[in-house]
């Protein structure tokens, strides 16, 4: 029988902020394919009921309250998905949080809050990815290369807007982060690349439905006329996970039914 090309038996992933959202839909998109997984998240209860659905798949899964944005709670929590799964071949850095600036002005912005959000989606992206590349190199250098480091970004890369720049540096600083990483570590057969997600529906959004006048917004400005689902990244998961991705490398891969190409001057509401 040929093998599936996504199939991802024997491998181990860490999914940071993998309780919920994205992250959840990141994880169960390696699960389905038959990775065992690890998620991080801080709140236990929600470990506890993602982990019961991720072994519904018939997968290995663990989970521990791990706060990225300290190092040592990382380093940590390495040592222990180590211990407990033995090596660790894919790593998606989702955990990270929005802006709270809400003076809605880069000027106005409170120096707090502007540390606070980098201390969590840069710093502890960087922390959780350093130390699974630290893990795979070894990993490599005793004869078992590979690996797949993936950094969850955001649209804010490419576009400017208003009031969150805290978090668009985050964002645009760890796809830097990224690029670089697949120029150092290709030679271990390690690849890094970023997810861009568009405009999602996650539980974060406070029980908007599909019916929200701003959900609408947006799907009238997106060329698959919908917002985009926990589900959709499912996938891209399972394929950066697998070995079918061996090649791809140093990227930023936009999901977002098409939003990004749409530019205010499109004229879709006008027929054109």
């Amino acid at each position: 029988m040929a093998r599936d090309m996504f199939d991802l038996t024997g491998k181990v992933t860490l999914v940071t902020g993998g309780n919920s959202g994205l992250g959840l839909g990141f994880a169960r998109g390696v699960a389905r394919n038959g990775s065992a997984v690890e998620i991080w998240g801080r709140n236990e209860d929600r470990n506890a009921r993602a982990r019961a659905e991720l072994e519904a798949f018939g997968v290995r899964a663990s989970a521990q309250p791990v706060d990225v944005s300290s190092r040592e709670q990382v380093v940590a929590g390495y040592e222990r998905l180590l211990a407990e799964h033995g090596r660790v071949d894919c790593v998606f850095a989702n955990s990270g949080r929005t802006s709270q600036n809400l003076t809605g002005s880069t000027i106005a912005m409170d120096v707090q809050e502007w540390h606070e959000l980098l201390n969590v989606n840069l710093h502890g992206a960087f922390y959780t990815l350093q130390e699974g590349a630290r893990a795979m190199v070894q990993r490599a250098e005793a004869g078992d290369p590979g690996g797949s480091l993936v950094f969850c970004g955001s649209l804010s890369i490419f576009h400017g807007v208003a009031g969150i720049s805290n978090y668009a540096a985050s964002k645009g600083g760890m796809a830097a982060v990224i690029r670089t990483l697949a120029a150092e570590l290709g030679g271990y057969g390690i690849r890094a690349n970023t997810i861009a997600p568009g405009f999602i529906m996650t539980g974060a959004m406070g029980g908007m439905t599909e019916e929200d006048p701003l959900v609408k917004h947006f799907a009238s400005k997106t060329p698959v006329p919908r917002p985009g689902r926990p589900e959709d990244f499912e996938g891209i998961a399972a394929y950066l996970c697998s070995d079918a991705s061996s090649f791809h490398t140093g990227d930023t891969i936009v999901i977002d039914g098409g939003s990004v190409i749409y530019p205010a001057y499109a004229l879709k509401d006008m027929g054109a």
